[in-house]
């Protein structure tokens, strides 16, 4: 007899979490912050209500660790297609594209359902305030990375911040049509915008 190879109790909890965070992620994108239960999403993943609730004991655990993942998931690949971009000047039309791209599609649907959700739910914007500060100072440090730019400059963190608000704002107009060639165009005359502030600062 072939003896069975069992995974790791580690690695299978991980695995789990993982599928739970996943489902939670479509059942925000597809059925919002009230149809979005430990339970509907356990059933989502293909895991039992109890293992979901060993793992996240309440929705707002899962809600965080949500938005953890989403904010990580978005960060990674702002840097991995970083080490794609040119050099100097000619970075800021590609840093515009990547940064005013980011707020849209379902993981983006999935955190508006979400913020919507906690501006009447005091407990959920309790869980959500500190997470969401702490994701919006690391997409503010990814951004000043893709322009190689240096914040100590007069009107650098402003411009950073704008484009970020702006990206945000884009995010909203493509929930309900597709706004991709408005926001090619937008991205055109941002990079403008951003040029001043790429490679100022000699960051590596």
């Amino acid at each position: 007899m072939t003896p069975t190879v069992r995974e790791p109790r580690q690695e299978r909890s991980r695995t789990t979490r993982r599928r739970l965070v996943g489902a939670a992620v479509d059942c925000l994108a597809e059925l919002g912050w009230a149809g979005t239960t430990v339970g509907v999403v356990a059933e989502r993943a293909g895991v039992s209500r109890g293992a979901a609730q060993h793992h996240f004991p309440t929705r707002e655990d899962l809600v965080v660790a949500t938005v953890e993942f989403l904010a990580g998931e978005q960060i990674a690949e702002l840097r991995e297609r970083a080490e794609t971009l040119p050099r100097g000047k000619s970075r800021a039309e590609p840093v515009a594209r990547m940064l005013l791209n980011l707020y849209t599609g379902p993981k983006f649907r999935a955190a508006l359902h979400l913020w919507v959700a906690a501006s009447g739910d005091d407990a959920l914007r309790r869980a959500l305030t500190p997470l969401e500060a702490k994701v919006g100072r690391e997409a503010h440090r990814v951004a000043l990375d893709l322009l190689d730019a240096d914040e100590s400059r007069p009107g650098v963190r402003e411009t950073v911040q704008a484009t970020l608000d702006l990206a945000r704002g884009l995010g909203l107009a493509d929930l309900l049509s597709d706004d991709s060639k408005r926001r090619e165009r937008l991205v055109r005359q941002w990079a403008k915008i951003l040029e001043p502030v790429v490679g100022e600062g000699g960051r590596s």
